[in-house]
């Protein structure tokens, strides 16, 4: 085709706008970076100022949080027996009741054991009292140059001696009169929800499990409630049996040494023991005493508090890491800091549940997701991945293979979400 030199040129098509440089682009990691680090920042200040205002107000709130609490960790103990007992062929109720009926038996034996020898000892206190003082009155003359030392430091010195000003509290009888309305119905509630929590907890499982929109939900939650329910039961259960055989040698030693009732003695070995570190140095302290108030001399005094210091010696360093395993061993630094921090909050028994708290917490963590406050404080995520994400990690959303990561109902069968459906 030819065209003339009047035919106009044809017209190149006008050139597309140049496209956004792909700085932004190149910038966006950083940025997703920063903002995930300021997000981490907040969620570290949000946790620590719930970590110190908590004790508050769990404290203050005391009739209604304890309850709930001490309930779960009761659940999570006696929901194997109820288990058993419904394979059995018990219904899941009276088996849920029986269960409870048990705890409740052996609170009532171990007290009885504890409390009646103790209230029989009380007639004993006074002449003990007395010979401990007697003891220490030794102690102190054999010590008198001290004392002298002291009293010329202050006289040279110019101080002069202060004066102490007493402030009237209530009586021991009204404490506990004021306090027992609050105590019956604190265990009341928490009784009465740990037998609702046991009989409702096939149907809680089944809810946690199906209710979910994802297969991977699925498997992370019933990861989560195995490991919560395999550590808390493994571990008080264990040490339990360890506390048991702990109580038995206390209370032969006891009658070795000629205290009186014996069995009262292996029964606070028992309960004191399922402190780490605190229940021992109780328990070796009123040994100390007794035997100081009792024996004829001070050396044959403080025997049974150093053989008792002995047993615990091997106990906790061979006996208990021998059986937990590494599994179930936690750090001391821990274990203090929880003991102090529930003991805080609820007295007793915060400091009886810290370590099932601890553990619960500790399960949650290895599952989910470690806190790494160190690394954090150098630029690395302040969460590190935990069990659960790692395993997502080498293994697809699959629902074959794993069956074994999904908690069972109480006849055994497994509560799969896609295996069961009509739950």
């Amino acid at each position: 085709m030819s065209t003339s030199a009047s035919d106009p040129l044809p017209v190149a098509p006008p050139a597309a706008p140049p496209a956004a440089p792909d700085a932004p682009l190149n910038a966006e990691p950083g940025v997703q970076t920063q903002q995930a680090r300021l997000q981490s920042a907040i969620l570290l200040l949000l946790g620590l100022g719930l970590f110190f205002g908590m004790p508050f107000v769990l404290s203050i709130g005391s009739v209604v949080f304890l309850p709930p609490v001490t309930a779960i960790v009761l659940t999570i103990v006696l929901a194997p027996a109820a288990d058993r007992l419904v394979r059995l062929g018990l219904p899941n109720m009276l088996a849920s009741f029986l269960a409870l009926l048990l705890l409740i038996a052996v609170v009532v034996v171990a007290l009885s054991l504890i409390l009646q020898p103790a209230y029989d000892m009380v007639d004993q206190v006074p002449a003990m009292a007395r010979r401990v003082s007697l003891r220490f009155a030794e102690l102190r003359s054999n010590l008198a140059w001290m004392n002298d030392l002291s009293r010329q430091i202050a006289r040279l010195t110019g101080s002069t001696a202060t004066r102490e000003v007493v402030v009237a509290s209530p009586s021991v009888i009204e404490q506990v009169a004021f306090a027992t309305p609050s105590v019956l119905i604190e265990v009341l509630l928490t009784f009465l929800l740990t037998f609702f929590m046991i009989e409702s907890r096939i149907r809680t499982k089944r809810r946690l499990l199906f209710d979910r929109h994802s297969f991977g939900a699925s498997v992370r939650i019933a990861r989560v409630i195995r490991a919560v329910q395999d550590r808390v039961a493994s571990y008080i259960l264990t040490v339990a049996q360890i506390n048991l055989g702990v109580g038995a040698i206390v209370a032969g030693g006891a009658w070795a040494f000629g205290f009186a009732a014996p069995i009262m003695w292996g029964g606070l070995a028992f309960v004191l023991n399922f402190l780490p570190y605190v229940g021992p140095l109780v328990m070796t302290a009123l040994l100390t005493l007794v035997g100081v108030g009792t024996a004829s001399t001070v050396a044959l005094g403080l025997l049974p508090g150093l053989a008792f210091l002995g047993l615990h010696a091997v106990e906790a360093n061979f006996v208990t890491p021998s059986i937990l395993g590494a599994r179930l061993t936690l750090n001391p630094v821990s274990i203090l800091i929880s003991i102090s921090y529930f003991s805080w909050i609820w007295g007793t028994l915060g400091a009886l549940l810290s370590v099932p708290i601890l553990l619960t917490l500790t399960a949650l963590v290895d599952h989910l997701g470690r806190p790494n406050l160190v690394g954090f404080l150098f630029g690395e995520p302040l969460f590190q991945p935990g069990l659960v994400a790692q395993d997502d990690l080498r293994h697809p959303e699959d629902p074959s293979g794993h069956e074994a990561d999904f908690a069972t109902d109480a006849n055994g069968h497994p509560l799969h979400p896609h295996a069961a459906t009509g739950a």
